[in-house]
């Protein structure tokens, strides 16, 4: 599982067709610590997450199967929000 927290939002003049009304947010990859790693990325957003959320985010061809009923060119997509993460690796 990868782990990210919203810290931003995209907007967009002109997206794709089948991306109007997919919200596209600015997620900073932490480890399981929820220490930052890496630099932030755009993540294509169906779950409504804001800003300060944890999330789970996959990348690749599964990216696309996060927005339901539409297939989207995007390569980067939230799966689920966080409600709770234990600080002990072992519960990750």
């Amino acid at each position: 599982m990868e782990l990210a927290r919203v810290i931003g939002r995209v907007v967009c003049d002109v997206k794709y067709p089948t991306l109007k009304g997919v919200r596209l947010l600015v997620v900073q990859p932490v480890d399981h610590d929820q220490a930052p790693v890496g630099e932030p990325i755009i993540a294509a957003d169906a779950l409504q997450a804001g800003p300060g959320d944890l999330v789970s985010w996959v990348t690749g061809r599964e990216a696309a199967l996060t927005l339901p009923n539409t297939f989207a060119p995007v390569d980067c997509g939230i799966v689920e929000i966080v409600d709770h993460a234990w600080g002990d690796r072992r519960f990750l």
